[in-house]
């Protein structure tokens, strides 16, 4: 795995490649925002990415990143503040870690979006969510509102997909960040809260994602073509509320 460290901290950069290279890495560094850009290729399958750089903001580097390629993009900085995480969130990053951190964390988060990277799509290939327009692209990992593509994240759409495989019930927090980040640390709640926030903002459809207070989320919405490929085990307590006559029908797509 070709990992593009955009760091102009000479120390900090060996260091890392040094783990990297250590855990079965390959790694290339960029000192600055304009080496990042030139570096940045097919070959290059997740960006490790410094927000103090000297010639371009990284928040700023990040959405240019993110306008040329759906690469995986982990921001490492000394910003702790909380907007800083919104804005690196905002701008497409998929993870944040602040500094100084533990090398094996990050090395878990690095493979917590590598093993999501190479999931296979469900069996069923297209949702199709009837009250709101919204289709659901497995296969292609698109996500299009009234024919249109809508530009998600790679953890957006992962996200998306976990509350698809249990249409209509409120899955947990605990349940969604288990399955998007592979781990139970609760640091990541604020991110799941920032990235449904993004989400609803890109879909433009605010009611097709339900937050269900102290508990989780839920898809709304009937689906279409009744195939039972996703089938999730929700708690009991989190099924579908009476009255709630929704078909669930499920739609095979090529």
């Amino acid at each position: 795995m070709r990992i593009l460290i955009v760091e102009d901290d000479d120390r900090v950069s060996q260091a890392l490649d040094a783990y990297l290279t250590k855990a079965g890495y390959s790694s290339v560094r960029a000192a600055d925002g304009v080496q990042a850009l030139e570096a940045l290729n097919s070959d290059t399958e997740l960006v490790l990415l410094d927000l103090g750089l000297p010639d371009i903001d990284g928040i700023d580097l990040c959405r240019r990143i993110r306008a040329r390629s759906g690469v995986p993009i982990i921001m490492a900085t000394a910003r702790s503040h909380v907007q800083d995480r919104i804005n690196g969130l905002r701008a497409g990053a998929d993870d944040f870690v602040v500094k100084p951190y533990d090398v094996r964390e990050l090395l878990a988060r690095i493979e917590a979006i590598t093993r999501r990277s190479h999931q296979q799509p469900p069996d069923a290939a297209r949702l199709h969510l009837q009250e709101h327009g919204v289709e659901i692209e497995f296969g292609t990992r698109q996500v299009l509102v009234d024919g249109e593509s809508v530009d998600l994240t790679r953890t957006e759409f992962d996200i998306v997909a976990v509350l698809a495989r249990y249409p209509a019930v409120v899955v947990p927090r605990e349940r969604i960040i288990r399955e998007v980040w592979n781990t139970e640390w609760r640091s990541y709640a604020r991110s799941l809260e920032v990235h449904v926030a993004s989400i609803r903002r890109k879909i433009g459809k605010g009611a097709l994602i339900e937050t269900v207070r102290g508990v989780g989320y839920r898809l709304t919405g009937g689906l279409s073509d009744a195939h039972e490929t996703h089938r999730g085990h929700p708690h009991p307590a989190h099924r579908r509320a009476p009255g709630a006559r929704r078909r669930v029908r499920r739609e095979r797509g090529a």
